[in-house]
């Protein structure tokens, strides 16, 4: 380190599969830290052990209790603390905001290092609009709850990305097919890694392809924006009967209206039709 660190929090983006993609600040701040405080200490010691470092490591994860964020806090107040994830940009679908919101309101300095992050990565391998993109975490793993999320986020204009695990992978294909109908999805997954995959096409297609091929890692999953809504854009019916496995006629057509902008009255008529 050409200069000795500042006390205060300093936000450390790690790599999200190739090692070789930490940065050299990265390197010199986790080098030049107090402490490291990381998800599990188990991840985060096989990658300082890669680069040498031998650091005192605290753990933080979505458990830390707030004990342990005020212990931690009065740390970082008199001496420089790393913050790391397991694997990317910290505070992105990952803890830790409750932490940076704490010591900005007490006046602690707060260090952000640029790095990698998987959704930013995956938006830039799909080939999907990139002038506007909406990160929203994880989806839900109930059905209901999951088709709730995608229903709200049908009209914003711009492409979505979500974090999903394998396993439950193909379910959420098949709820993007009834809630957001003719959307291009992409599937991006062990990014930076050796069998590193991004595959696009419709969900039907990229369902069939992952029955063949059973998916494995971590997975980012984006789907296009919008099209400008026409009647002939939806399949309504799917959509209304989608809606009618959990809803009433009067509420699955409120569902669909706000979805597609089309007429509440014609579409409830066409659910009790269907019911």
């Amino acid at each position: 380190m050409d200069h000795q660190l500042s006390p205060g929090l300093y936000i450390v983006a790690t790599p999200i599969g190739n090692l070789g993609d930490i940065t050299l600040r990265a390197v010199e701040t986790l080098r030049g830290v107090a402490a490291i405080a990381c998800e599990d200490t188990r991840v985060t010691g096989k990658l300082l052990n890669h680069l040498g470092i031998k650091k005192r490591m605290i753990r933080y994860d979505d458990h830390a209790s707030e004990y342990d964020r005020d212990k931690l806090l009065a740390l970082l107040a008199e001496q420089p603390v790393a913050l790391v994830s397991d694997a990317g940009t910290p505070l992105i679908s990952d803890p830790g905001y409750r932490l940076v919101k704490l010591a900005r309101e007490a006046g602690i300095v707060v260090t952000s290092l640029p790095g990698p992050s998987a959704a930013v990565v995956a938006l830039t391998l799909a080939g999907l609009p990139s002038d506007r993109f909406l990160f929203a975490g994880f989806l839900p793993s109930k059905d209901k709850a999951r088709r709730d999320v995608l229903a709200e986020l049908a009209a914003v204009p711009a492409t979505l990305v979500f974090y999903e695990t394998a396993p439950r992978l193909d379910d959420s294909l098949a709820a993007i097919d009834v809630v957001l109908p003719g959307r291009e999805v992409g599937v991006a997954r062990e990014l930076t890694k050796k069998f590193e995959e991004c595959r696009t096409g419709s969900p039907e297609e990229l369902r069939a392809h992952y029955a063949a091929h059973p998916p494995k890692g971590e997975i980012v999953l984006l789907v296009g924006p919008p099209a400008e809504p026409t009647a002939d854009s939806f399949d309504i019916d799917a959509m209304l009967r989608a809606e009618l496995e959990t809803e009433k006629p009067s509420q699955a057509a409120g569902k669909v209206a706000k979805l597609t902008g089309l007429d509440r009255k014609v579409l409830y008529a066409r659910a009790l039709e269907l019911k």
